[in-house]
């Protein structure tokens, strides 16, 4: 059966925000929670127990790129990627859908998943004629029935359809999965939103539909490599416009989904807009997930606005890169200042890295290129995430939210 199931604890009085829990076949998440993306089936750089460190209770796994590579049903056959990975907690699997976005229309372009600055200044710049390689081609086409993908690595093609994603996703196993869909870029025409968005309710019932079909299958089976029934979520797409994202939130919230993504690529002004209207219309009693935000005033924004999970390649990108969190803002271990700094990252943090190591250690390390460098950096970085996340949900039941909100931003985002 599926064991699926989530359940609210404590409410805004005013307002969309919730404490909740999820229940899965891997055991419990308590909401509002940050999501780790292991992307390929690893948190970049760190072990399971180092993840388990952190205070991280759930990982994201990308479908396209484990698709890819090793392959999903090698997968399978290893035992699933609860196994392969050594992760005995919660997992989710995206749909590859953002790839439609990423590969496609996004592709050696620069647009990123939240854009900063004036919509008009996120319209795709022209090819530049200094030299031949400068276009870089789309490498996902789409059409009616699903998406054709150009390996980023090898070139070879592939295509994807509603029914494709959700096979993948079922011999990967993970605990969460979710409906295939379209992730358009915030600069569309609004005559291509609203055919993209018709074309993402249609793969939302077929992918829903084929889950309900091998959920069948599999319950009615004697023997399976691993007993995993996963939840569904379905995404709500609609861009910018507030009757798009309305019209899908009103769709996608009729079906018989378990739970729910909001997704596509946002300019900043526009999320917390888009989250209320959407987050006013979804069902209540079900989970949603903000997908692929992970900015600290982003992340208070998406709690008040009644998110429960979010995940964001960034504490570990930023890591590896030399970027890391402190209560005071961001800073950047490549620069001078840090080389002789003895405090740890963070003074206000207990974390393996900073209980352990200072700053000029830590910048020593990036500076001579040992891989050590991004692993500390970046369990540093999810561990002041996801705890800024638990103090949320801790505020929040204590009625105090707010006031932490308030005092965090202020100190995060000070003027030096």
């Amino acid at each position: 059966m599926n064991k699926f199931s989530f359940e609210i604890h404590k409410e805004f009085t005013n307002g969309l925000g919730r404490v909740g829990t999820i229940h899965t076949p891997h055991g419990d998440i308590l909401t509002p929670a940050f999501v780790a993306v292991g992307t390929k089936g690893t948190v970049k750089g760190l072990t399971p127990e180092q993840i388990k460190s952190t205070g991280v209770q759930t990982i994201i796994a990308n479908t396209y790129h484990l698709y890819l590579d090793p392959g999903a049903e090698q997968v399978e056959k290893m035992g699933g990627l609860h196994k392969v990975m050594g992760w005995n907690g919660p997992l989710l699997t995206d749909s590859g859908g953002f790839q439609v976005f990423s590969l496609g229309v996004a592709y050696g372009k620069g647009i990123s998943k939240v854009s900063h600055g004036k919509i008009e200044e996120l319209v795709l710049s022209e090819p530049s004629e200094d030299a031949e390689q400068s276009e870089v081609p789309k490498i996902a086409k789409v059409d009616a029935n699903g998406v054709m993908f150009r390996a980023h690595d090898s070139g070879d093609a592939h295509y994807f359809t509603p029914e494709k994603s959700i096979d993948i996703q079922y011999n990967l196993g993970a605990d969460i999965i979710f409906a295939f869909d379209e992730c358009t870029a915030p600069n569309e025409s609004d005559h291509y939103q609203k055919e993209a968005l018709e074309r993402t309710h249609r793969w939302a019932k077929r992918s829903l539909e084929h889950h309900k079909k091998l959920l069948f299958q599999k319950q009615n089976m004697s023997k399976m490599p691993f007993d995993i029934f996963p939840a569904i979520f379905g995404v709500v797409q609609g861009g910018r416009d507030e009757k798009l994202r309305k019209e899908s939130a009103e769709y996608i919230g009729s079906l018989d989904f378990d739970g729910f993504g909001i997704g596509g690529s946002f300019e900043k002004e526009d999320m917390e807009k888009a989250v209320e209207w959407v987050n006013g219309i979804l069902p209540k009693e079900k989970p949603r997930h903000l997908l692929g935000i992970g900015e600290p005033m982003d992340l208070f924004m998406a709690v008040e606005k009644g998110c429960d999970l979010f995940d964001c390649v960034a504490p570990t990108r930023l890591g590896r890169n030399g970027g890391v969190y402190t209560s005071h803002g961001k800073i950047n271990l490549f620069n001078k200042e840090f080389r002789d700094d003895l405090k740890p990252l963070d003074e206000n943090c207990t974390c393996y890295a900073c209980k352990n190591f200072s700053r000029a250690y830590i910048a020593h390390l990036f500076h001579a290129k040992e891989m050590l460098a991004g692993t500390l950096a970046s369990i540093h970085n999810i561990y002041f995430i996801t705890h800024m996340v638990s103090k949320m949900r801790e505020e929040m039941l204590n009625g105090d939210f707010l006031s932490y909100k308030k005092d965090f931003l202020s100190k995060y985002y000070r003027n030096p």
